[in-house]
C-alpha cells in the first residue's frame, strides 16, 4: 500500500492538532448515530451487540427456568442498567478512542473526518468550532491553534546554544 506523501504545511497543521488535543485546547464530541456505525474506522461490534444481547439471553434462561416475571424484571432492570449507566461509560470508551486514532496518524485523522460525525471545539472559546465533513478541519487548527505548529525551545536550551556557538567561534 503506497503511502500518501503529505505536505509540510499539512503536517504542521497536523502538530497542532495532536498538541491541542494533548494539552485539552481541543475538544472532540461526536455524533454518536454517525460514528459508531459498521464502515467506520472506530466502530466496534461488540459493543454495541453485548450490552444488549447478554442481559437479554440471561432474562430468556431465567424465563425458562425461574418464572416469566423474574426473567421479565431482570430484562427490564438491565435495560435500565444499560440505558443510565453503561452507554454513558461506552461514550466514554468511543470518544477515548476517536482521539487515539486521530493522533496516531495524519491520514487516520483525514479519513474519520471525511467519514463525518466529528465536531472539533476550541475549549478557551466554546462557540468555535468545526464540524465534519462539511467543516475544514485544516483551517480551524490553523485559526485557532496556529502558536501550537511549531515546538517552542525552552530559553535555557538557546541559552546553551548561543554559548556554544560563542565558544566556537
Amino acid at each position: 500500500m503506497a503511502t500518501k506523501i503529505i505536505s509540510r504545511a499539512n503536517q504542521l497543521t497536523y502538530h497542532a492538532l495532536q498538541k491541542a488535543i494533548e494539552n485539552n485546547k481541543l475538544k472532540v464530541l461526536l455524533d454518536y448515530g454517525k460514528i459508531n456505525r459498521p464502515q467506520s474506522p472506530i466502530y466496534n461490534p461488540w459493543e454495541n451487540l453485548l450490552p444488549v444481547l447478554v442481559p437479554v439471553l440471561i432474562g430468556v434462561i431465567l424465563i425458562i427456568f425461574v418464572s416469566v416475571i423474574f426473567g421479565l424484571l431482570f430484562i427490564i432492570g438491565m435495560t435500565l442498567v444499560y440505558a443510565h449507566i453503561l452507554k454513558k461509560k461506552l461514550y466514554k470508551r468511543i470518544i477515548e478512542r476517536t482521539n487515539k486514532y486521530i493522533i496516531t496518524s495524519y491520514e487516520n485523522c483525514d479519513e474519520l473526518w471525511n467519514f463525518g460525525g466529528l465536531i472539533f471545539i476550541n475549549n478557551d472559546n466554546k462557540e468555535i468550532g468545526c464540524v465534519s465533513p462539511a467543516g475544514d478541519w485544516k483551517d480551524f487548527i490553523i485559526n485557532n491553534f496556529s502558536d501550537l505548529m511549531i515546538d517552542k525551545v525552552e530559553n535555557s536550551e538557546t541559552k546553551e546554544e548561543v554559548a556554544d556557538n560563542e565558544k566556537a567561534s
